[in-house]
């Protein structure tokens, strides 16, 4: 059996200054599962229209980490390709399915988006609803380390900034999946779109892509951290009026770093 690198963890959401202006709780959500084969990582944005999505999230984000946590460590040895976009799917189905149930005729209450990240031993997959993001850190170029945003789900519409989410009608046709078959990876990161004027740069043509001077500081904060002590600045770093300014939203961070690196 391939040997599971060892990966570091560590996440956090805090609600954004709108909410505590209002006394709102944080409707962000984030949650990681490990096994002895993989790990999956998981954040959810519920949808702040919707009078229960703060309870949405932190569903969302459990039964993910359940049910791709399975379905990856039943099928470790999976080779990168198609088995893998399939298997993300799969576990989709089950964590929608498992939703619907526990919320009922009431699931539109509980509406949320929700990001998916496995990092398997041959492998790393990444499922998205809605309009989360994944960054990975892989490589160096001129002796600066890359940054790399992973390819993001079609929008609902050009026409429309509508977000699509777990609980939207024919979810599974604006479902996007990802297989990433590179050893250099030793860093990933998943956040809600309340970090994404701060994590992202926009080019002309509006094509995103890393901020890597914050990409690099928030890896690196992970990465030099005393082991018994996950950041302790992270909650005031997304509290902060810096990225306030940039966006009033919930904010959620969840990263992963390898720690068995050469």
């Amino acid at each position: 059996m391939t040997a599971a690198p060892a990966w570091r963890i560590h996440g956090l959401s805090v609600e954004g200054y709108r909410h505590r202006r209002q006394g709102l709780p944080c409707q962000d959500a984030c949650a990681y599962a490990t096994t002895s084969s993989v790990a999956v990582l998981a954040v959810a944005d519920g949808a702040g229209s919707r009078p229960r999505s703060e309870e949405g999230a932190r569903l969302a984000v459990k039964l993910a980490a359940e049910h791709f946590a399975r379905r990856a460590g039943a099928a470790v040895e999976t080779r990168p390709g198609e088995a893998v976009h399939e298997l993300l799917r799969d576990a989709l189905h089950d964590v929608s399915k498992d939703f619907l149930d526990q919320t009922g005729a009431d699931a539109q209450d509980f509406a949320t988006t929700l990001t998916v990240v496995v990092l398997a031993p041959r492998w790393i997959g990444h499922l998205t609803v809605g309009d989360g993001f994944v960054v990975v850190r892989a490589g160096t170029e001129d002796g600066e380390r890359q940054f790399h945003l992973l390819p993001q789900a079609a929008a609902a519409s050009e026409y429309s900034n509508e977000t699509v989410f777990l609980t939207s009608p024919d979810v599974a046709r604006w479902t996007h999946t990802e297989c990433v078959a590179d050893d250099g990876v030793d860093g990933v990161l998943l956040s809600t779109d309340g970090l994404a004027q701060a994590m992202l740069n926009r080019s002309a043509d509006g094509a995103p892509s890393p901020n890597t001077s914050f990409a690099d500081a928030v890896f690196r904060s992970l990465d030099t951290a005393p082991e018994d002590d996950r950041d302790p600045n992270l909650a005031a770093l997304l509290r902060s009026d810096r990225l306030t300014a940039l966006n009033a939203d919930d904010k959620t961070l969840l990263r992963a770093v390898r720690t068995n690196r050469r």
